[in-house]
């Protein structure tokens, strides 16, 4: 662990890293790594008596390298935590951090705004195998409280929601978790560890979608889980017991992109803000969702407990007929469609919660877009999504 009093910028840059290890070589080196040869039998038997929580051990592939062990120790000294492990996807690392966590009979509370991937896990793989799930409101707080059975074991939160962008009321939450000796998960992928400290605020297990902010290039399939000292062996035992661990260029590519972290949120949230400003002066907007705007509902606890916004975020458009906003969509020509964020390129994807959300959990009349702001000059955005609107503008206002 680094000196505490070094700033974020200073430790994405050095966090993980031990020339020393690798010949003085500023990068650490990709391992290609399954067989681990023992000197003897005696080293071969005894090769997990002396692995610690502390300890950095090769004994299989599976098991860890120094390639995951420098990019795992880097995101667990950003965000606050004792230990990392590697996933070959965010969505792995969601399933695997929930598996750790659960068993048959054990009761979830899940944020009904959470990443449909999320949702689809726990309505397909974890219902089959005997865990029970509630969706509960994402801006309840210290309400969840009501919520609780004798037999909830973990309650999840994604602050913001990656589709419609509520902000939790992590603290609130973590109080009542901890209360109820029950674990509090967190997807903390929005907000990367550059603005967000998830253990600073009682969280117990954090996951990242490193696939999106973290490597920041579109090109690499990764997620990461971090935890306390306390819930660190129970993770790795399930991650080993699943047979899953990364490969270890992508785990290199997501560690050389991690060196960039800071100086690339700063540029998308001064981006995204831009682009969020100028949408809510256009008539085709109703509402736009953006934690950081003064006007939005989670303003106040995106500004005390968030230390800045990453470029992702929605539009909600007044009710036009969803082949005018195809056409809109078609239209632009900087913003992909695609489904992931977090790269430096801009992407815009329509949302339907509709399907997903609970009745009376969202509050969300016209077509949704999500909308994740990359590193693009900000003018030449606004003038992509300027032309696009046009298609919408001569009937403003007017019913699907």
């Amino acid at each position: 662990m680094r000196d505490q009093a070094e700033k974020t910028d200073t430790r994405i840059v050095h966090a993980g890293r031990d020339s020393d290890a690798y010949g003085g070589g500023v990068n650490p080196p990709v391992h290609h790594l399954s067989t681990v040869i023992y000197p003897s039998v005696e080293k071969l038997v005894t090769r997990y008596d002396n692995i610690t929580p502390d300890s950095r051990v090769m004994t299989y592939g599976t098991k860890g390298s120094p390639t995951s062990f420098a990019l795992e120790d880097a995101v667990a000294e950003l965000e606050g935590g004792f230990r990392s492990i590697s996933f070959h996807s965010g969505l792995a690392a969601v399933a695997g951090a929930l598996m750790a966590f659960l068993k048959a009979g054990d009761h979830l509370l899940m944020t009904d705004s959470v990443y449909f991937p999320t949702r689809e896990f726990c309505d397909s793989i974890l219902k089959r195998f005997g865990v029970e799930i509630t969706y509960y409101p994402p801006c309840i707080g210290s309400d969840i409280e009501n919520m609780i059975r004798k037999n909830t074991r973990v309650i999840y939160t994604e602050s913001p929601g990656s589709h419609t962008f509520e902000v939790q009321d992590i603290p609130a939450i973590s109080k009542v978790a901890h209360l109820h000796q029950i674990k509090l998960l967190m997807d903390n992928t929005w907000a990367s560890p550059v603005f967000f400290k998830p253990f600073a605020h009682g969280v117990d297990v954090s996951i990242q979608a490193a696939t999106k902010y973290i490597n920041g290039h579109s090109d690499v399939m990764l997620g990461l889980v971090t935890t306390t000292r306390e819930d660190w062996e129970q993770l790795r035992n399930c991650t080993w017991q699943l047979g899953q661990c990364s490969g270890p260029d992508d785990l290199y590519l997501t560690q050389r992109g991690l060196r960039t972290l800071g100086v690339r949120m700063k540029q998308h949230q001064n981006n995204g803000l831009q682009v969020a400003e100028w949408l809510k002066s256009r008539p085709e907007v109703r509402k736009v969702l953006h934690p950081a705007l003064p006007d939005d509902p989670g303003h106040a606890l995106w500004k005390r407990d968030f230390h800045g916004a990453g470029g992702l975020f929605g539009i909600e458009l007044e009710p036009f007929a969803p082949s005018m906003v195809q056409a809109m969509l078609n239209r632009l020509k900087l913003f992909g469609m695609g489904f992931s964020w977090g790269g430096y390129e801009s992407l815009i994807v329509p949302s339907d919660v509709q399907k997903d959300r609970l009745s009376g959990s969202w509050h969300f009349e016209g077509p949704l877009l999500r909308l994740s702001v990359g590193l693009e000059d900000p003018e030449d955005l606004i003038q992509d999504l300027e032309q696009g609107l046009c298609e919408l503008a001569p009937q403003a206002g007017s019913p699907s």
